[in-house]
């Protein structure tokens, strides 16, 4: 908690008004894609776990630690809590982010054939300096010889990043 994002300019701002002039209102820490709403929480648990693995504070007594501990996590949601989603909402997150200055987009989600549209919010991503983390999936999948997307865009900014067995 600790280490979320904050949009200064929501939090200080009104209530109901968009402050920012970004199209989204009252964005204090991210946005619910699915739901258009401002309140990106966690409903399936995979996302705050991939959040806290990346940043969770140490030495909070907690015993949690993450690989950053002085990150700042933006929230953003476009999967449901069974992890369905639209590409128009994987969209308009890569977007959010890259408008709103984040430089790690870690994307712990896979599925889907080839889109060039989000190859080229990708490739957006890269021109603002960004990298994307994107999953491999779970399947030890031969992702040269059967790609899985977004991992297996080839854009210089994408790490793909897999597991070999469930160790």
């Amino acid at each position: 908690a600790g280490n979320m994002w904050v949009n200064a300019a929501e939090k200080n701002g009104k209530k109901g008004v968009d402050d920012d002039g970004n199209g989204y209102v009252d964005d204090v820490y991210g946005w619910n894609f699915v739901k258009n709403s401002p309140d990106p929480m966690d409903d399936d648990g995979h996302g705050t776990h991939c959040a806290g693995v990346i940043g969770a504070i140490g030495n909070d007594k907690y015993g949690i630690v993450g690989v950053a501990w002085k990150t700042k996590i933006m929230a953003l949601k476009f999967l449901d809590n069974e992890g369905a989603g639209t590409l128009e909402d994987a969209l308009k997150a890569v977007d959010y982010a890259i408008k709103n200055g984040a430089k790690v987009l870690s994307n712990s989600w896979s599925g889907g054939d080839y889109s060039e549209t989000l190859k080229q919010a990708i490739e957006r991503s890269s021109q603002a300096g960004a990298i994307f983390v994107a999953a491999a999936s779970n399947d030890a999948s031969d992702n040269d010889a059967q790609p899985v997307y977004p991992a297996g865009y080839k854009i210089p900014n994408v790490l793909s990043v897999a597991a070999i067995n469930n160790t």
